[in-house]
């Protein structure tokens, strides 16, 4: 068992964009997570922080675009988020703050 701060470790925050938004009413809910989170992690830790039962989780890698800041070039940090599916009768509202 892992201890609560491991597991805001994984999960950084949820994601709340148009795109999100359209995914919640399916029974998805997005978090940005650790780069080095695996599925079985994110979905141990949503299912024991929030006390919800996922049924799936994808994820997707977004690379960090390189950008120019005072001349000289700079990269943003990659960025790791998680889509997850909840089991009917499950929600979480990502409005009101962890």
């Amino acid at each position: 068992m892992t201890t609560k701060a491991e597991l805001y470790d994984v999960i950084r925050k949820p994601l709340i964009t148009e795109k999100t938004t359209m995914a919640s009413e399916n029974g998805a809910v997005v978090f940005e997570v650790a780069i080095d989170a695996n599925k079985p992690q994110i979905k141990e830790a949503v299912e024991t922080l929030f006390g919800v039962k996922v049924k799936a989780v994808n994820t997707s890698i977004t690379k960090g675009k390189v950008k120019r800041f005072r001349g000289m070039l700079g990269k943003r940090k990659d960025v790791k988020k998680a889509y997850v599916t909840l089991e009917e009768g499950n929600t979480i509202d990502v409005t009101t703050g962890l």
